[in-house]
């Protein structure tokens, strides 16, 4: 059952009257929440720029607010609550803070929608009452490692000495759906020979640490192909192997997300180990939930329970078209 704005405030769900400002009637316009885990990067910052385009086309007020923890997503939570937030999109920093996220949304009346990572109950199982905007991981992962074969079969390379090193997040399970996905894909064309790459963090660095010491303890792979959850993770470890001399025919990095490190390393005069991307869809994570959160609010329309989005290949050759094309859109 939902609770009053001042109950909440009086059971200290949201921690301060003070944070109402004084308010004691809810504004008349829909306010709705995004919160995302780290505002820093460039795909929460494009979902932001698109969900801000909603706001303005349907004319509600949006309230952006990054968390890049456990204690700034119930600090974000009671923030939109005090705001008089109707409904919130989410994409949290642990998928295990599902159950608060879902019993504060329940408590307070808020409707909540994940998006990028799906929130987890905690047997593990996926939170099934709260609706979410996810990508394919798996089927997203399978065009990387279906683009990379092709590619290695173009250059003639021999599955028995190509290598393909795993840039490994396996602690994100979105990460491990798509390097799945990429690893079969290659497995099905014949490039077997797997190494994995712990990442600790998701970044460039991270991947160049990883990646490194995997490289030059195997010193008979003359080709790699190279895999991950994100561009960053491929472009460190291409990086990695560029740094121990490899040179870019040698390397097959093919990253997600088309991010705008992906795009500056494409649109090098010359090519690098960095072969391609699999663009994802900001707009529809951005602008596409909002819209389904406003019209949820306004009208009453549950969004489904669950939406998943696809990718775009981009290479040297497409990458320009296509990001004019998603740009219309």
């Amino acid at each position: 059952m939902a609770l009053s704005r001042r109950s909440v405030v009086g059971t200290g769900l949201v921690g301060s009257a003070a944070l109402l400002s004084g308010c004691t009637r809810a504004p008349a316009d829909i306010r709705i929440g995004f919160v995302v885990k780290m505002p820093q990067e460039q795909w929460f910052q494009d979902e932001w720029r698109f969900a801000k385009a909603a706001a303005r086309d349907f004319g509600f007020t949006l309230i952006e607010i990054g968390a890049e923890d456990g204690d700034r997503v119930l600090s974000a939570l009671w923030t939109l609550y005090a705001r008089y937030a109707q409904g919130f999109i989410i994409c949290a920093p642990d998928p295990r803070l599902g159950p608060a996220i879902a019993e504060y949304a329940d408590r307070t009346g808020m409707k909540a929608l994940a998006v990028d990572d799906r929130l987890s109950a905690p047997d593990g199982t996926p939170i099934s009452h709260m609706p979410y905007v996810g990508i394919s991981a798996t089927a997203i992962g399978r065009l990387a490692g279906e683009a990379a074969a092709t590619e290695a079969r173009r250059r003639q390379w021999d599955p028995a000495s190509t290598g393909v090193l795993r840039l490994a997040f396996d602690s994100l399970e979105t990460a491990q759906e798509r390097t799945s996905g990429a690893i079969d894909a290659l497995a099905s064309e014949g490039f077997s020979q797997v190494f994995d790459a712990p990442q600790r963090t998701s970044d460039t660095e991270g991947a160049f640490t990883a990646a490194a010491p995997v490289i030059t303890a195997n010193p008979a792979i003359d080709q790699w192909i190279i895999i991950g959850l994100n561009d960053e993770s491929v472009i460190g470890g291409v990086r990695a192997a560029e740094g121990l001399s490899m040179t870019s025919g040698d390397i097959i990095g093919v990253g997600i997300g088309g991010s705008e490190a992906a795009v500056s390393e494409l649109a090098k005069p010359t090519p690098t180990g960095f072969f391609a991307t699999v663009l994802l869809s900001a707009r529809r994570h951005g602008y596409d939930t909002a819209a389904a959160m406003y019209r949820w609010i306004k009208d009453g329309v549950r969004p489904p329970a669950v939406t998943l989005t696809s990718g775009t290949l981009m290479n040297r050759g497409n990458f320009r078209q296509i990001l004019a094309r998603e740009a219309i859109a």
